[in-house]
């Protein structure tokens, strides 16, 4: 779950209510979230970097917390104030009006639709910056970019000083030569889309986005009517537009390769910071093909809900007016509208809020899992195990009867364990691969358990002779015929290192199993051993 990192006293001065932390982490847990720690910026430093660089740092209290995945509300202190708020005292924040201003425009040329087709904007027009909403702007950003936009692959965000740009606007898609500007922080660089990829391999934080875009013919660009670049997305901005401390008028684009998620993202960040601007403005989207679109979109999203089927999954017995009341507690407004319905509008920034579940977990939350009653079940459910398990683990025990040693590895492995290592080119239609491995040794899903038992057998070269290991485990295999495109299949695989070939000693091994399965040897009946075409073993030609 993702961890955000909030100022103890500014917390309870937000809230309106001074707590211990043991109150506080009572709170949290019935809210649904959890204190994972209470330190300070110099501890963390400290951990992290050693004594001497965290000297100079607070010794201000701050509460690290963590928030479901799906809650991308309560990735900023304003989120998760404005949450606990009304979690408090049923506070409903106030609705937020985008303004139609006509000057907000943005052209989207078709050229972007190989590349990076999404964008939304938005402007918050007249906004009160100080260095706390700078610095917590910034990192939900960040968290953002992490999570919704899975390393902004699907989603990056871009905010800017509009003071220092000219409208309309346009979203593009260039070749990286045609490209010339001051990146972010670097005012002195004046680089083509090329040079910027060479400059940015020494950045630790920008590198590794790199490749979203480095192989394309063309790379997306955003620029205002003077043609100054605003930012090459998803890498970076530019320096002329950043934000500041001094910034009263901030423009925002969000771009991506899924629409939903970049609505979802423009949405999080309006609603997040709207209370301190005078008013947020909309922005036109003026698509090549002559469609307009108006972003943000801040509807508010009506439910209906149904008051049986929220007692029946709790085991309660809440009435319509009830749990209007609860809703109101998680940002949910609701009103009855007959004896087993209610009418429940979603903010803007509900965004996890999909189904009527969604709701009926709030409701569960804001009761207080605590709070349900116990009930012995009506119906009695005797559990068994899954047939495939048992003989899996039927089997694990006839091998280990013969003196071999399981084997617990990694599901994944690298693209040449599972490929080159065994002599065998990748059919294309066979392995899962990774889109965004975090690191070589994960690559692909492995389809064969031979690379995990080898790399068990070389880590174990000094153990004595014979050693007889064995694994039995899943191997994922691509099938379109499955509703997630890939299908698991249960192998055995038994491995025996000795200073003589062991055949026999294998041979038996696989004879015992099949006695003790049932199986026979015959031609016809039971099982028989044939030769195998595969390169990765040792065959005549």
């Amino acid at each position: 779950m993702p961890t955000i990192h909030v100022n103890r006293e500014r917390l309870y001065r937000d809230i309106g209510k001074q707590m211990t932390d043991e109150e506080f982490d009572e709170l949290c847990f019935q809210f649904g979230i959890e204190l994972d720690e209470v330190t300070s910026e110099r501890n963390m430093v400290s951990k992290e970097q050693g004594k001497l660089r965290a000297e100079s740092l607070s010794d201000e209290i701050i509460y690290r917390i963590e928030v479901p995945a799906n809650r991308y509300d309560l990735l900023c202190h304003e989120g998760l104030v404005r949450a606990l708020r009304a979690y408090l005292y049923s506070e409903q924040p106030a609705q937020i009006q985008s303004q139609h201003v006509s000057t907000n425009v943005v052209s989207v040329s078709a050229n972007v639709s190989a590349v990076r087709p999404f964008i939304a904007c938005a402007v918050l027009r007249g906004f009160r910056m100080t260095q706390h909403l700078y610095d917590s702007l910034i990192d939900l950003q960040d968290k953002l970019h992490g999570g919704l936009g899975r390393k902004r692959t699907l989603v990056s965000i871009g905010t800017y000083d509009l003071d220092t740009l000219s409208g309309p606007f346009s979203y593009d898609a260039v070749a990286p030569e045609d490209i010339s500007f001051a990146p972010l922080n670097r005012p002195d660089q004046i680089v083509n889309g090329h040079e910027l990829m060479t400059i940015l391999e020494s950045d630790l934080k920008l590198r590794k986005f790199l490749q979203i875009i480095r192989e394309e013919p063309r790379y997306p660009v955003l620029r205002d009517c003077k043609g100054i670049v605003m930012s090459v997305p998803p890498i970076i901005n530019g320096d002329s537009s950043k934000i500041s401390l001094s910034t009263r008028n901030i423009f925002i684009d969000v771009t991506g390769t899924d629409r939903a998620k970049v609505m979802t993202a423009l949405n999080i960040l309006v609603t997040s910071f709207a209370q301190f601007c005078e008013s947020v403005e909309s922005v036109t989207l003026k698509n090549s093909d002559g469609q307009i679109e108006v972003t943000p979109n801040l509807a508010v999203r009506e439910e209906l809900l149904s008051v049986s089927y929220v007692n029946k999954s709790l085991g309660l017995m809440l009435t319509p007016q009830e749990i209007c009341k609860l809703l109101e507690l998680m940002l949910l407004s609701a009103a009855p509208v007959s004896d087993d319905h209610v009418a429940v509008s979603v903010p803007p920034m509900r965004s996890d809020i999909v189904h009527s579940c969604d709701i009926m977990e709030d409701v569960a939350i804001a009761y207080g899992f605590n709070n349900i009653p116990a009930r012995v079940p009506v119906t009695g459910c005797f559990a068994a195990m899954n047939p495939l398990n048992k003989f899996g683990d039927q089997l694990r025990r006839e091998v280990a009867l013969c003196g071999y040693s399981e084997v617990l590895a990694f599901s994944l492995c690298s693209y040449a364990e599972n490929f080159a290592h065994l002599r065998r080119a990748d059919p294309g239609n066979e392995a899962v691969v990774l889109a965004n491995p975090k690191t070589i040794e994960f690559e692909v899903v492995h389809t064969s358990l031979i690379p995990s038992m080898l790399k068990t057998l070389a880590s174990n070269k000094k153990m004595p002779l014979p050693i007889k290991i064995f694994q039995v485990a899943d191997v994922v295999l691509l099938d379109p015929s499955h509703e997630v495109g890939a299908r698991n299949q249960r192998r055995l695989c038994a491995l025996i290192c000795s200073m003589s070939s062991g055949l026999e000693i294998i041979h038996g091994l696989l004879d015992r199993l099949m006695l003790m399965t049932n199986n026979h040897a015959g031609e016809n009946v039971g099982y028989h051993i044939k030769a195998s075409n595969s390169i990765t073993y040792f065959h005549d030609h």
